[in-house]
């Protein structure tokens, strides 16, 4: 046998496997470290909610090209717009904002990487002279991609019975 056979006594089979495992075994430690835990994680996405806000007001379209997800989908009353819909929307400046506030988070982890906002908006805002319907309950959902959230649906319906969220029946 040659020194580099598979089976040579100078490398034996179970030190061949061990190395394997061990090659194999690495980036999987890596990606079961521990989650960030739900509040923590909750803290993230409500600063992006808020962020969110602020950016809307300014009508900062680069903010909201690296805070949505590439799939993202917005729904509208007109039907549902993507990322790049959303990105033109705030670039156009068709909207003014006058102030907006977002309260009552609810805060639900969905998975490891995914994770749902529910919240409460109010907002002073005209888009092509309309009111835009204030209060409203607001939907985000979140994923975790390359180590970033990243806002992949977002929906807002008019809040019409004042109070908390509703609970199970």
């Amino acid at each position: 046998m040659r020194h580099g056979d598979f089976m040579s006594p100078a490398l034996p089979l179970a030190r061949i496997v061990l190395a394997v495992t061990t090659v194999l075994a690495a980036p999987a430690a890596l990606l079961a470290a521990a989650p960030a835990d739900d509040k923590s994680v909750a803290d993230i996405l409500m600063a992006l909610e808020h962020q969110s806000w602020v950016a809307w007001k300014a009508q900062d379209a680069k903010f909201f090209e690296g805070f949505l997800s590439e799939d993202h989908v917005e729904l509208w009353p007109q039907g549902p717009a993507d990322k790049a819909g959303v990105v033109r929307g705030v670039a156009q400046a068709g909207c003014k904002v006058e102030s907006n506030s977002i309260t009552r988070f609810h805060f639900t982890r969905l998975s490891q990487d995914s994770a749902l906002l529910v919240y409460r908006a109010e907002q002073e805002t005209t888009c092509g002279g309309a009111a835009v319907p204030s209060p409203t309950w607001a939907t985000s959902v979140y994923a975790l991609r390359g180590g970033q959230w990243k806002n992949v649906l977002y929906q807002q319906l008019p809040a019409t019975v004042p109070g908390a969220i509703p609970g199970p029946p």
